[in-house]
């Protein structure tokens, strides 16, 4: 919603105006009034070419005839103008403009907390909504499967993973904590084969000192 600008006889510059250096495209017939904005210049490959940077306009000032004409010759144009939009208006109400930075997933994020809400409170009320229902099943799911946990005679293909699981855990061990159990053991049984080797040479040597005594 931005656009350049030419800078105007009288207007107040809204930023400081720099020219750069290098070829103007401007003949050498022209640099007398270069010389009048005091701007250093030199000819090279027949035009005029500005040696520096120069510093034209300073944020605030108003730009001179001379200024804005240097400027048009360049073709630069220094400032902007656009929309600073405020406030939207849409049906009747008005909203600010920040609205119109609202993306999709911003959108989304609102509408999830909204159901969350929405679910908790038909919950409480004990009111179904297209909402509560998937925790209604859900809640009324785990109660079952508590009642059928608890029951030796009955049961469900749902239910039965779970009982399996009650039953003998280490069924649904995995390989690596399988692993790391066999490598406990191993640690086990070398301590032990250094405890036996250690009480060996403790009777060892207890034996010699009986037989020098």
């Amino acid at each position: 919603n931005v656009r350049p600008a030419p800078a105007k006889v009288s207007a107040i510059a809204p930023c400081d105006v720099i020219v750069p250096k290098g070829p103007t495209g401007c003949d050498p017939g022209q640099t007398a009034f270069f010389q009048t904005l005091q701007i250093g210049t030199k000819i090279a490959r027949g035009q005029i070419e500005i040696v520096n940077d120069i510093q034209l306009i300073n944020e605030g000032d108003k730009v001179t005839a001379s200024q804005a004409a240097l400027l048009q010759k360049l073709g630069i144009e220094p400032f902007t103008y656009g929309l600073n939009l405020k406030q939207v208006y849409d049906n009747g109400s008005l909203f600010d403009a920040k609205v119109l930075d609202i993306t999709d997933d911003v959108l989304a994020a609102k509408f999830s907390e909204a159901l969350s809400a929405l679910a908790a409170l038909s919950l409480a009320l004990g009111f179904p909504t297209q909402a509560s229902v998937p925790h209604s099943i859900a809640n009324a799911f785990k109660a079952v499967l508590s009642v059928t946990i608890g029951l030796d005679n009955y049961s469900f293909d749902k239910a039965d993973t779970y009982k399996e699981y009650l039953a003998d855990p280490s069924k649904f061990a995995s390989a690596g904590g399988g692993g790391g159990g066999g490598g406990d053991a191993g640690a086990a049984e070398e301590e032990k084969e250094e405890e036996e080797e250690e009480e060996g040479k403790g009777r060892k040597e207890g034996g010699k000192a009986k037989r020098m005594g």
